[in-house]
């Protein structure tokens, strides 16, 4: 069996982050509102720039003028179990600001979140840093609307085998072989 090695900068490896900060205390507001968030990153310098993002539009808390009080990365309590997740996001386009709702299926919802950025990437011409994820949930199967989804469910789920090569008897089996296995079955 031979390892293949993927370029890591075709797969977006996805974290999610749990950042609670507010702005720094003064005079004026000695006890500053507490804000908690979940994002997603790459890691964890960009999951702090994020948030610094969204509190200077929230509540005009810059990173010089405030603190961060806990920064935390979330994993799946179960990442071996196939889910459904939707996504609620926001994106700017060249024209304008859109809003969308998105399924996936995967392991983790890391996972899904990577697969949405680059669906975003090929489908819209979406940029990264464009993109804002509003909400993001696991769905049951009778809550998911698109078909791509919904598609992968059911018990009676087969697979059709597409070519099935035969097994030779063990005296006939080498490493190497001068021609080419047949793998056409009639």
């Amino acid at each position: 069996m031979v390892k293949t090695i993927v370029d890591p900068s075709l797969q977006a490896k996805m974290h999610q982050y749990h950042i609670v900060g507010r702005a720094a205390p003064t005079q004026k507001n000695p006890v500053p509102k507490i804000y908690r968030m979940r994002l997603f990153a790459k890691n964890k310098v960009l999951a702090k720039s994020r948030f610094w993002y969204f509190m200077k539009k929230l509540n005009k808390a810059k990173k010089s003028g405030g603190e961060l009080l806990a920064i935390n990365e979330m994993f799946e309590p179960r990442p071996l179990k196939v889910n459904n997740y939707g996504i609620w996001l926001r994106y700017e386009s060249r024209t304008n600001t859109h809003n969308m709702y998105k399924e996936y299926r995967d392991v983790t919802i890391n996972g899904a979140v990577g697969q949405m950025y680059m669906e975003m990437a090929g489908r819209h011409r979406a940029h990264p840093n464009t993109i804002q994820i509003i909400n993001t949930a696991t769905l049951k199967d009778d809550e998911c609307k698109r078909d791509h989804v919904t598609e992968m469910h059911g018990a009676g789920l087969k697979y059709p085998v597409i070519r099935k090569v035969p097994m030779q008897s063990k005296k006939y089996r080498t490493t190497f072989k001068a021609k080419r296995p047949n793998t056409f079955v009639h």
